[in-house]
């Protein structure tokens, strides 16, 4: 429940700060003083939308702050989805709005967006306004009522489950039902694909393989090089002498000069040539040796440059092309068994169909009963409320398989004697509208999953003895969740477990608006106030204090 407000510059409210009790809140005051401003604030703590014009004249900012506790079980699973901390004790909700409109949101001090803190404020608190009354109007909701009240909730769930499943083989189907062009390009396309990857033969490991063998071979051709180029230096060719022969010259020329005194001389450079020749012969040898096929190389480039092409279209890895492969091997066995598919679904969606129907009359037969007992309950909440000649009616139509399943359900009524229940947009007035939705709550009581009830004018076309049943309506409500409700009825006020005045006053030119408790001789004043105006006298004091040890003495 809302245990604590606090409201800063919001309106013609500076700063006010509210304890909130459990049962029935009354907020009272004059015409003007504020009261509906606190539903204003509380509204826009909740992530309801907002505006600049909220905040107070001259204010940099406007602040709300709400603190809520126990936490409910509704708004621990949501938080817990949103992989939030769930607070065991307490939940604090501020909200705060810049003089330029823009808004910050949190929730136990961490920021989080308006609509992240607006589907926390709708399991925390419902605030039924005249807005909300207009909601009854709309006969496309009623089925909501009648579904709290089922006496089984497994039929409903049942229900929900089949048809989110009917709908999951329709989608299935339809799927299959594409382009019939489109589905020839497609398995052209695929098997191309699947052609194009088998003929490669790709297997795991080959890639690095390749780039192996490759670096490999370029050391080789570097080495054959390197082996030419020394022969080449040794042997010479037919542009120029190598050293064998440069040696041979040399040799010849002293030979030729019969120079005997270099006899050691020339043993030496036959010695080196003969060195320079086997060295010749044995780098003939290496590079005959070295098979540096062409062939090979331009096979090895070949094969990778196949691995860059795949890589483009269908994987960076032999993992990746293969996964590729047997992907493209499994749309296109769908696509061809398409026929078999469909008729499979066909069945499918038949037979779900079938159930679907089957779960939807049970539905519907469990709406039937749980509507009787609706009926019967609003009528004696109604009558009641003021209202005896009241005939209410739930009226159930035959529908398509929807989400909600095959009723389509509209609530009517009759106000009058001897009148047709009609339509509620028909018939009831702004007060009847009002005493109807309370009606509904008293009936739904702890069914209501939210566990405080926010009322804003309720009273509204109210007065005389239909407000004072409103009263006890609205405390016995409150037995169930906690109700704060904003009235100008003494009845009404009367009949809270505490009461809060809303009362402004001007200082220096500005408006100031304030809340306070009201003890019981405050109560006693202020609803002396609201049954006769600003003259108070005794006898208008004596039958506050006599309404209020009425609700006192009251076993509601």
């Amino acid at each position: 429940m809302l245990n604590h407000l606090d409201i800063e510059n919001i309106a013609v409210i500076e700063k006010a700060s509210i304890d909130f009790e459990a049962g029935l809140n009354v907020l009272t005051g004059e015409t003007g003083a504020g009261k509906s401003i606190i539903i204003d604030a509380i509204n826009a703590v909740l992530g309801f939308r907002t505006s600049r014009a909220l905040v107070r004249t001259g204010a940099a900012f406007a602040q709300v702050i709400a603190e809520f506790s126990p936490v409910s079980p509704a708004v621990q699973e949501y938080l817990q989805s949103l992989e939030m901390e769930v607070p065991e004790d307490s939940l604090i909700l501020q909200r705060r709005i810049q003089a330029d409109g823009k808004t910050s949101c949190r929730i136990n001090s961490k920021p989080v967006t308006a609509a992240v803190m607006k589907e926390v404020g709708e399991r925390l608190v419902n605030i039924h306004g005249q807005h909300d009354s207009q909601k009854l109007l709309d006969s496309a909701r009623h089925y909501r009522y009648i579904d709290k009240l089922l006496d089984d909730d497994s039929v409903l769930e049942s229900y929900r489950e089949a048809y989110a499943q009917l709908v999951k083989i329709l989608k299935e189907l339809k799927a299959l039902q594409a382009d019939e062009s489109e589905k020839e390009r497609l398995t052209e396309r695929l098997r191309y694909e699947i052609d194009e990857i088998e003929k490669a033969n790709i297997y795991v490991g080959e890639k690095q393989k390749l780039a192996e063998q490759k670096a490999r071979l370029n050391a080789l051709s570097a080495l054959k090089e390197a082996l030419h180029f020394a022969k080449l230096q040794l042997a010479g060719d037919d542009d120029a002498p190598g050293a064998q022969a440069l040696v041979g010259a040399a040799i010849a020329k002293l030979e030729e000069a019969d120079f005997k005194e270099l006899g050691a001389i020339a043993e030496k450079l036959l010695t080196a040539q003969e060195a320079l020749t086997e060295a010749g012969e044995a780098l003939g040898d290496q590079l005959a040796d070295l098979d540096l096929s062409p062939e090979m190389i331009e096979q090895i480039e070949d094969r990778l440059n196949l691995y860059y092409e795949f890589s483009n279209r269908y994987g960076s890895s032999e993992e990746e092309i293969l996964a590729y492969l047997e992907s493209a091997k499994e749309r296109l066995n769908s696509i061809e068994r398409a026929d078999e598919k469909r008729a499979q679904l066909e069945a499918q969606l038949a037979a779900q169909k079938e159930t679907t129907y089957r779960l939807a009359q049970v539905l519907s037969a469990a709406r039937h009963k749980s509507a009787a007992s609706f009926k019967r309950q609003v009528e004696e909440q109604l009558h009641f409320l003021n209202m005896p000649a009241a005939v209410f009616e739930v009226e159930f139509r035959d529908g398509a398989i929807t989400k909600t399943g095959i009723d389509e359900i509209e609530f009517l009524i009759s106000v009058n004697a001897g009148e047709e229940p009609k339509p509620l947009a028909a018939v009831a007035s702004g007060g009847e509208l009002s005493r109807i939705m309370l009606a509904f709550r008293a009936v739904l009581g702890a069914k209501e999953a939210v566990p405080t009830l926010i009322f804003d004018e309720i009273d509204t076309g109210v007065s005389g003895i239909a407000a004072g049943k409103v009263g006890r309506k609205l405390r016995q409500v409150s037995k169930s969740a906690q109700v704060i409700c904003v009235s100008h009825l003494a009845q009404i006020a009367a009949a809270a477990t505490a009461q809060y005045l809303i009362e402004k006053e001007e200082r220096e030119g500005r408006t100031y608006t304030r809340v306070r408790a009201l003890d019981f001789e405050g109560r006693q004043r202020e609803i002396a106030r609201i049954t006769g105006g600003m003259q108070i006298n005794e006898l208008m004091l004596e039958n506050a204090k006599q309404l209020l040890k009425e609700y006192d003495n009251d076993n509601l």
